[in-house]
């Protein structure tokens, strides 16, 4: 079984590097997948109150026979939810549907600038509850270097992690500095761009050279940069492919390659205008 490395977060909470995620995973898929990624050995789950899975990966934790401490699970509060007493029954909702009585690891999902409620007033409410002790740490999703300036300036909780929008074809550079300059670290999601960089001629080359297929390149290239990555899918197959990346290496010629591919392009909205 592939033995995953763990990155220590700025609270002393450790994650391991490599996850399984659970977007766009039908509810009733949800329980069986996590649970053949559990098998494989994964240790650790993303899901989020709008995937309308957690508790499916609730209970693929408990059905996969491993203690509650050994998985490390992550939630996102949902769009709607911003208002803070909102966001605190939003949590608490959480807990119940994954039937656990803490989360690892809880994120604002979107800034939503312009939107219902603050982002700065809901990160206050994550705070609270990360002093209740009910989630070990916290962090935001999507969030943008000028989010991250005015939440710094406004809070007493450095974020643990932002989870952002990273591939080869939208390297994120700066706001991946930015995090490392502020001890934020960052989670890679949509890591092969829903499949569009693996037929990239460069990642291809390298796959070919190395042995190995396009996705466990690239999933590769993201770890030895750093960062945090939960790729997703159904098939078994694939599933225990994408844990199989730590028998190999890419050499730094083979990383600035991949980065070099990089276009600004995004799968996902722009969290600059999205408002959910």
């Amino acid at each position: 079984m592939p033995s995953v490395p763990s990155v220590p977060l700025n609270n002393g909470v450790t994650i391991p590097q490599l996850g399984f995620g659970t977007f766009q995973i039908p509810p009733d898929e949800t329980c069986e997948t996590t649970v053949a990624a559990l098998e494989a050995g994964y240790r650790h789950i993303d899901t989020a109150q709008m995937y309308g899975n957690e508790k499916e990966v609730g209970q693929a934790v408990r059905e996969s026979g491993l203690d509650r401490a050994d998985v490390f699970v992550t939630s996102k509060l949902d769009n709607g939810a911003h208002a803070p007493d909102e966001a605190l029954r939003a949590f608490d909702r959480s807990l119940e549907e994954l039937g656990f009585d803490y989360l690892d690891l809880f994120l604002i999902h979107w800034p939503l600038p312009g939107g219902p409620g603050d982002y700065v007033e809901t990160w206050k409410t994550l705070e609270e509850i990360y002093r209740s002790g009910r989630a070990k740490a916290i962090g935001v999703s999507n969030f943008q270097e000028n989010h991250l300036r005015r939440l710094l300036d406004s809070s007493t909780v450095v974020p643990a992690v932002n989870q952002i929008e990273v591939h080869p074809y939208l390297t994120q550079e700066p706001l991946r500095a930015f995090g490392a300059e502020h001890d934020i670290a960052t989670e890679a999601w949509s890591p092969i761009a829903q499949g569009k960089v693996l037929s990239d001629p460069a990642i291809t080359r390298i796959a070919e050279r190395v042995g190995r297929t396009p996705a466990q390149v690239v999933l590769r290239w993201h770890l030895q940069r750093g960062d945090i990555i939960f790729p997703k899918s159904v098939t078994l197959k694939r599933i225990q492919d994408n844990i199989a990346v730590f028998d190999f290496e890419l050499s730094e010629g083979d990383i600035g390659e991949i980065a070099a591919l990089n276009r600004d392009e995004r799968t996902g909205p722009d969290p600059d205008t999205f408002n959910g």
